[in-house]
C-alpha cells in the first residue's frame, strides 16, 4: 500500500489509522505476530522488530497482501531496508511539522508552536505537563553517547562537529550516529540539529547540578581545546551562562585587550568568576583598563613576562598623567634596567626604551633618546614598526619640527596597520598633530586627528586626546567656534595631560574672546597641574595661552618655574631654532600682555637670534622686531603689515591680529591707525563663525567673499585690491577656506567651492 515516515511524536500511528483498512491486522512491538493469510497488514514501528518479523512481514507483501508501513526517517537494518521498498511501492508520504494554526487547534494554546517546533505529540504532552517523562523514558532506550550529544545540545550553543564530539568523548564520526537517533526519537527540530526547545528546557531542569557542572566544563575544555575563536567561544558560554570556561574567557580577554578593552575588562572578570586566577588575568586587565583611562590595579603578578607587561602599563599610564619622568623611569625599568634606557639591543628584547624615546625627547634627554633609538636605522623594524617609527620621528622633531611630519606621518600609518600590542604613551597621530602646528602645518595636524578618532587609535583613552588636540589645532588656526564645539563634546575624568591642554584651550578661547571669568577659570583648573613643573616640550605652545592667562590674572610667579624648566628641555636638545623660538616666543607674549617693552626687547632678540628656522619661525622673527619697533613707539606701517601677514601665513592669525592692534593703537598717524585696526580685524576673526550658523564648511563672511573671486578667476594681488586687503592676507583667507572644505589639490578645492557656494 505506502509507506507513512515520520519521527517519533509526528503524528505517524495518528496517519496509520487514517488510512488503515478496518479489517487490517496490526503488527506492533507490543504484538509481533504475523497472521498466516491476512487481507491487509499495517506495520507501526518496525525499528523495534526483530529481523526475524520484518522477513515474514516481507514474504507477505511479496504474496500481494496490502502492507501499510510507519517509519522512523532512518532505516538501520537490512530488514527493514527490503520490506520498506516492498511497501512503498505504492507510494511514500513523509509527515511534516504542523503549523501554528494546527498546534493551537490541537491543543487550544496558540503560544506552543515554538516550543514544540511543531511536533504534535510534544505541543500534547507540554500542554498537559508530561513532557519531561516522555524524555526520560525515551532516552533510557537509547546508547549513552547520545544523551551526553542531547545534554551538550540541550545547552544552545552553535558547536561546530569537533567541539562537539569532544565535550561528549567521542570521535567527531560518530556524531552523525547520536544526531539520527535524535532526530528519530523527535527532540530535533525540523532540518536542524538543534534540539527541539521545549526538550532542551526538560533535559537541562532534569540535570542535577553537579551534571550540569559536568557538562559545563566539557564544553568548555572543548572549546578551549579547538583553536576556535576565543571570543566568539566565550560568547557561546556567556550565552549558555557556563560559568567553568576560566581558559576561553581569558582567551577572549587577551584577544580583545587592545581593539575592545571595556569587553575585554568584562571577558576577564568572567574568567576570574570560572575560577581563573586573578594573577593570570592581571595584566591582560591593567592593560584594557590603560586603554579607557581606568586606574591600574597594583601588579600581583609572579611570571616575568607579566611584570615587564605591568610596567609598560605603568609606563604608559605615567606618561598620559603627565608624568614623563616617572613614564621614563618605569619604562627603562620595564627592560630589566634602571637607569637610562641606551643599548640598541633592547628594541629586541623589550618594547620599553622605544616607548620611552618620547618621553626622553619631550624632557630634553636627547642623547639619552637617541641611545634608546640605537643606530641601525636599517632594520626590518623601521619599515614595519610602529613604535620604531614613532621614535625615529619624535628623534627628528627634537632638531627640525617640519621635517619630522613626514616620519610622523609614516608611524601613524604603521600602527593603523599594526596596532601595537602594548599600550602607548602617546599615538604618532597626537605627536603628528603637536608637531604639524608647531611647523605652521595645520591640515596635516587635522587630517591624522580625523585618522585617529575614526580608526579608535589609542583606544578610547586616546579619543579625548585627539579630539582636544583637534580643538587645539582649530584654536591655533582661528577657527574659535569649531574648536569650542570639540571642547564640549569632551566627558569628564582627564588625565592630567590632558587637564593642562584643556585649560591651554579655554583660556585660549577666553582671552580671544575678552572674558576674564573664563580665563581665570581655566587658570583655576591647571594650577595644580602646573604646580608639579612636569611640563615638556610638546606642551610648550600650550604654555603659551596659560603663560599670558597667569600674565594677564597677575600671577606671573606661577608661570615661572614653567618657564625655567622648558629652558632646561631646549637646551637639553641643544637649543635647535624651531623650539627656542617658540619658548622666545612665550615670553615675548607675555611680555606684550605686560606692556613691558624691556621683556618684548629681550625676547625678540632671542628670537632673533635663534638662528636659522623654517618659515614659521623667519615670520615669527619679523613679528618680534616690529612688536619691538611699535611698542618703543616707531611703527613702521609696511614692516607691521608684512610682519602679519607673514603670521597669518604661518598659521598663526591671533597674534598677527594682535601685532596689528597694537601697532595701531601706537602710531600717529591716523590713516596707518585705520589700516592697522582694519588688518587687526581681517585677522582675529571680527566675523566669527558661529555654530549651528552659516555655510557647511564654517566660512566666514569674509572667506565666502574671496573663495567667490577665487572661482572667478581673480589672482590673489585682484582679490585684495577688491577688498582691499594685501595679498597676503588674501593667501592667509585661501589657505584656511582649503582646510576647512578639506581640499588636498587645486582641482579638489575649485570643486568644493563650486559644490559649497552653488548649493
Amino acid at each position: 500500500m505506502a509507506v507513512v515516515v515520520g519521527v517519533d511524536g509526528a503524528g505517524r500511528t495518528h496517519r496509520l489509522r487514517a488510512l488503515a483498512p478496518p479489517h487490517a491486522v496490526w503488527v506492533t512491538p507490543d504484538r509481533p505476530e504475523v497472521p498466516a493469510a491476512p487481507s491487509a497488514v499495517v506495520v507501526d514501528d518496525p525499528h523495534r522488530l526483530p529481523d526475524a518479523i520484518l522477513a515474514a512481514l516481507s514474504d507477505v507483501a511479496r504474496r500481494g497482501i496490502p502492507l501499510l508501513l510507519g517509519r522512523r526517517p532512518t532505516l538501520d537494518r537490512p530488514a527493514l531496508a527490503e520490506l520498506d521498498e516492498l511497501a512503498a511501492h505504492d507510494g511514500l508520504t513523509r509527515l511534516a511539522p504542523l503549523d501554528a494554526a494546527a498546534i493551537a487547534a490541537l491543543t487550544g494554546r496558540p503560544d506552543l508552536h515554538e516550543a514544540c517546533a511543531g511536533w504534535p505529540a510534544i505541543a500534547a504532552l507540554l500542554a498537559d505537563g508530561g513532557l519531561l517523562g516522555r524524555v526520560q523514558r525515551r532516552l533510557a532506550t537509547v546508547d549513552p553517547m547520545v544523551i551526553e550529544v542531547a545534554r551538550t545540545l540541550a545547552l544552545g550553543l552553535d558547536l561546530a562537529d569537533d567541539v562537539l564530539a569532544g565535550a561528549t568523548g567521542q570521535p567527531p564520526d560518530a556524531l552523525a550516529g547520536a544526531l539520527r537517533a535524535l532526530r528519530d526519537l523527535g527532540f530535533l527540530a525540523p532540518d536542524t540539529e538543534r534540539l527541539v526547545p521545549a526538550v532542551a528546557a526538560a533535559l537541562l531542569d532534569d540535570l542535577a547540578p553537579a551534571e550540569r557542572r559536568r557538562v559545563h566544563a566539557r564544553v568548555a575544555t572543548a572549546l578551549a581545546a579547538s583553536g576556535a575563536d576565543p571570543v566568539a567561544a566565550a560568547t557561546q558560554l556567556r550565552a549558555a551562562r557556563i560559568r567553568t570556561g576560566a581558559d576561553v574567557f581569558r582567551a577572549a580577554g587577551d584577544r580583545l585587550r587592545f581593539t575592545d578593552p571595556a569587553a575585554a575588562i568584562s571577558w576577564y572578570a568572567d574568567a576570574v568568576d570560572a575560577g581563573a586566577d586573578p594573577a593570570t588575568v592581571a595584566a591582560g586587565r591593567a592593560e584594557a583598563a590603560a586603554l579607557v583611562g581606568l586606574p591600574v590595579e597594583p601588579s600581583g603578578a609572579s611570571r616575568p613576562a607579566d611584570r615587564h607587561r605591568f610596567a609598560l602599563v605603568a609606563g604608559a599610564v605615567a606618561a598620559h598623567d603627565g608624568r614623563p619622568a616617572r613614564a621614563v623611569e618605569t619604562l627603562a625599568a620595564a627592560d630589566g634596567r634602571s637607569g637610562h634606557p641606551a643599548a640598541p639591543s633592547a628594541t629586541a628584547a623589550s618594547p620599553g626604551p622605544l616607548l620611552a624615546v618620547p618621553s626622553l625627547v619631550a624632557l630634553g634627554r636627547f642623547a639619552d633618546a637617541r641611545a634608546a633609538l640605537g643606530t641601525d636605522r636599517s632594520s626590518a623594524e623601521s619599515v614595519n614598526n610602529g613604535p620604531f617609527l614613532l621614535a625615529q620621528a619624535v628623534v627628528a622633531a627634537a632638531s627640525e619640527p617640519g621635517a619630522a611630519v613626514p616620519l610622523l606621518i609614516e608611524a601613524a600609518e604603521a600602527v593603523e596597520r599594526t596596532p601595537p600590542t602594548v599600550v602607548l604613551p602617546d599615538t604618532p597621530h597626537a605627536l603628528a598633530a603637536i608637531v604639524a602646528v608647531t611647523a605652521g602645518d595645520a591640515g596635516t595636524a587635522e587630517h591624522l586627528l580625523h585618522r585617529a578618532l575614526d580608526r579608535g587609535v589609542g583606544g578610547p583613552v586616546f579619543t579625548q586626546r585627539h579630539r582636544l588636540l583637534l580643538a587645539w589645532t582649530r584654536l591655533r588656526t582661528g577657527r574659535y567656534d569649531t574648536a569650542l564645539a570639540e571642547l564640549r563634546r569632551l566627558g569628564d575624568g582627564l588625565p592630567g595631560r590632558e587637564v593642562l591642554l584643556a585649560a591651554a584651550l579655554r583660556a585660549g578661547l577666553a582671552r580671544r574672546s575678552g572674558d576674564i571669568a573664563k580665563l581665570r577659570e581655566a587658570w583655576v583648573s591647571v594650577e595644580p597641574v602646573l604646580a608639579r613643573q612636569a611640563v615638556d616640550l610638546f606642551q610648550l605652545e600650550q604654555v603659551e595661552e596659560l603663560a599670558v592667562a597667569a600674565t594677564r590674572l597677575r600671577q606671573p610667579r606661577r608661570i615661572a618655574p614653567v618657564l625655567a624648566a622648558l629652558d632646561g628641555v631646549v637646551a637639553g636638545l641643544g637649543h635647535p631654532p624651531a623650539w627656542t623660538v617658540a619658548l622666545a616666543w612665550i615670553r615675548l607674549q607675555i611680555g606684550v600682555a605686560a606692556d613691558d617693552p624691556t621683556a618684548v626687547k629681550a625676547a625678540a632678540d632671542a628670537v632673533g637670534s635663534a638662528g636659522a628656522g623654517g618659515e614659521r619661525q623667519r615670520a615669527q622673527a619679523a613679528a618680534a622686531a616690529a612688536w619691538t619697533r611699535s611698542l618703543a613707539g616707531a611703527v613702521d606701517l609696511d614692516a607691521v603689515l608684512a610682519a602679519a601677514d607673514a603670521l597669518g601665513a604661518a598659521e598663526l592669525p591671533w597674534e598677527a591680529s594682535r601685532l596689528a592692534g597694537h601697532a595701531a593703537i601706537r602710531t600717529t598717524d591716523p590713516t596707518a591707525a585705520r589700516r592697522l585696526l582694519e588688518v587687526a580685524r581681517e585677522l582675529s576673526g571680527a566675523e566669527p563663525e558661529r555654530a549651528g550658523e552659516g555655510n557647511a564648511a564654517g566660512l566666514s563672511e569674509r572667506e565666502v567673499e574671496v573663495a567667490r573671486l577665487v572661482l572667478d578667476g581673480r589672482t590673489h594681488k585682484e582679490i585684495g585690491a577688491q577688498l582691499f586687503i594685501s595679498p597676503k592676507t588674501v593667501e592667509h583667507h585661501v589657505a584656511r577656506i582649503r582646510v576647512k572644505v578639506g581640499a588636498t589639490d587645486r582641482a579638489e578645492f575649485v570643486a568644493a567651492l563650486k559644490s559649497l557656494l552653488n548649493s
